[in-house]
């Protein structure tokens, strides 16, 4: 299956106006999921803006994944949740939201990590961060190398995350990366979310196509 984007909302947001450019996003390219991740607010501000912006994904066929929070992905009717080292444990995401959901996790630059979380039954392993970021402050940088060995290894899906554009996305899909997760790369496009979707559907087809 071609590379697809993994979209990640942005720290914060106006959930009515944003409900729109997601719209217009998921709606002119073949987007896979939403990550809702918010920073610095707390657990209703993100209640309602998951109420928001679920239905905009889901009645589209994406799949919304909440960020760190098992007890709200699932009181939230999420499709699954993504957990970082320091949040809740696979097993307890696992058992949280049941076997059908989605339940990612975060392996930095580790191939270690990146094993355990595939063998407990992580549905996919998430690397980075490729290139430079300003949405939050990388623990690590990861180099192109661990996605062409884990699409050698295995069948779990990797992401890939962290700066990632339509112009530097290439080496990634080449690589082997299954979701490029992308905030700002879509989000602040100068041409809106709509033309970043293009231009990554362009940039992931014409990598797709070069060996």
């Amino acid at each position: 299956m071609p590379c697809r984007l993994y979209l990640v909302t942005p720290p914060k947001i106006d959930a009515a106006t944003f409900a729109e450019d997601l719209a217009a996003a998921i709606d002119v390219g073949e987007v896979a999921s939403l990550q809702i991740r918010f920073k610095d607010i707390d657990d209703d501000e993100i209640r309602r803006a998951t109420d928001v912006l679920r239905p905009v994904a889901q009645s589209r066929g994406v799949a919304v994944i909440m960020n760190d929070r098992p007890d709200l992905a699932v009181e939230t009717g999420c499709d699954g949740v993504h957990v970082g080292q320091e949040d809740a444990p696979y097993d307890e995401a696992r058992d949280a939201l049941g076997a059908d959901a989605i339940v990612g996790v975060t392996c930095h630059d580790s191939r270690h990590l990146a094993l355990v979380a595939a063998e407990r039954g992580a549905d996919y392993v998430a690397f980075g961060a490729f290139f430079p970021t300003d949405t939050k402050s990388p623990k690590a940088t990861a180099t192109v190398d661990i996605l062409r060995w884990w699409s050698d290894m295995t069948i779990v899906p990797s992401v890939a995350i962290g700066g990632i554009t339509p112009d530097n996305c290439g080496p990634l899909v080449r690589a082997g990366a299954d979701f490029l997760a992308v905030v700002g790369g879509v989000w602040n496009h100068p041409d809106g979310p709509a033309a970043a979707v293009k231009a990554f559907e362009k940039a992931i087809a014409e990598a797709t196509d070069t060996p």
